[in-house]
């Protein structure tokens, strides 16, 4: 590999970053803006597929899941939203009972509840912690990753709870990991601009910290392609190696991509499929202590999820149920997502890949 960069028609600057790469050394934030800027996607992609196979060979993970969205009504009302009540015209607030016979619904054994939502104004800490009670008494055995930072920040508040506290009150309840999604973008510039009531930066990142420190695994996301630039994007994954660096606590990072449909930023066109993969890949490359990349196939589609593969990711999420409706509210193409173990093998095996069935937390089930 190093002896085919060398003969490449690139500048000698690439050469020396490709070589970090490959021999497994970190590169700078201004060596990442350097491959953004002026390497072309075969080589990046390339690099990325390089680090994807050290880390994962050619595994491709997937696990068998379903979403609990509770709420669409919300405190909040930023501008790339097109989920919440503000935007979408209408709104739900399901019961407890309504939100178990989800998880009854589903015909397939399930390993994952994925519980993430809008943030409601009368719902405190006390009544999402009954519904992890709830949701453990129904299925023991199934792993719950539950609530944005945003979610937790607003419930430990409103009762009276530090983060601390919070979470582990959570904790006691039943959850066991937490998501990703919240992040947007860590400019606090460009936060201020597209979600400038929600929590900060520093409130996401410190969350997450806790939560690590009080053995609570969580993921990690990006929301990519609107009025952010690149300077801004590497700035957000460098905040998230050094988060990693100390804690080790992140599983995953998916960078999610800003769909225009039926939310105030609709003027803004979407990122081109060649951006898609070049995010994934330099993604890949720099954050060189998270294990896994997701590409999550419900924001991009089935067929764009595969081409990912050949970009550094090694993780498809799962089998959805048709159970969230966060992306087809805004405009992705699978209105109703859902995807069976075969089709999921399927794919994997047509990008010459390995598909393996894991549990929340990597472990490999078959």
């Amino acid at each position: 590999m190093i002896e085919l960069i060398e003969k490449a028609d690139i500048s000698a600057s690439l050469k020396n970053i490709a070589s970090k790469i490959l021999s497994n050394t970190r590169i700078t934030s201004g060596e990442a803006l350097e491959l953004y800027h002026e390497g072309d996607l075969g080589f990046l992609g390339t690099l990325a597929d390089h680090v994807r196979k050290q880390k994962n060979g050619d595994m491709v993970y997937y696990n068998r899941n379903i979403h609990i969205e509770p709420t669409n009504i919300c405190v909040y009302n930023c501008s790339f939203c097109s989920y919440s009540h503000h935007s979408s015209g209408t709104s739900w607030e399901y019961t407890f009972d309504d939100m178990l016979e989800k998880i009854r619904g589903v015909d397939d054994p399930i390993t994952e509840v994925h519980i993430v939502g809008a943030v409601h104004p009368a719902r405190d800490i006390r009544y999402y912690g009954e519904l992890i009670a709830r949701v453990r008494a129904e299925k023991p055995d199934v792993h719950i990753k539950a609530f944005t930072a945003i979610e937790i920040e607003y419930m430990t508040k409103r009762a009276g709870m530090s983060i601390r506290e919070g979470l582990q009150f959570l904790k006691d309840k039943g959850l066991d990991s937490i998501p990703g999604g919240g992040a947007e973008i860590f400019d606090e510039e460009i936060r201020e601009k597209i979600c400038g009531k929600k929590s900060t930066a520093k409130a996401w990142l410190e969350i997450h910290e806790t939560a690590h420190m009080l053995g609570i695994p969580s993921n990690a996301t990006i929301l990519y392609g609107h009025i952010e630039k690149i300077e801004h994007r590497i700035d957000h994954l460098e905040k998230l190696r050094q988060l990693q660096n100390r804690t080790g606590g992140f599983n995953a990072f998916i960078p999610l991509k800003y769909r225009n449909k039926n939310n105030e930023m609709s003027w803004i066109e979407e990122a081109t499929i060649i951006e898609d993969m070049r995010n994934f890949a330099i993604t890949r490359i720099y954050l060189d202590n998270f294990p896994h990349i997701k590409a999550y196939w419900p924001m991009l589609g089935k067929q764009m999820a595969a081409m990912a593969l050949s970009f550094g990711v090694d993780d498809l999420d799962g089998t959805i149920n048709d159970s969230t409706k966060i992306y087809s509210m805004a405009g992705a193409d699978d209105k109703s997502p859902s995807m069976s173990v075969d089709e999921i093998r399927e794919l994997c095996r047509r990008s010459g890949r390995i598909a393996v069935e894991r549990d929340s937390l990597y472990n490999i089930i078959s």
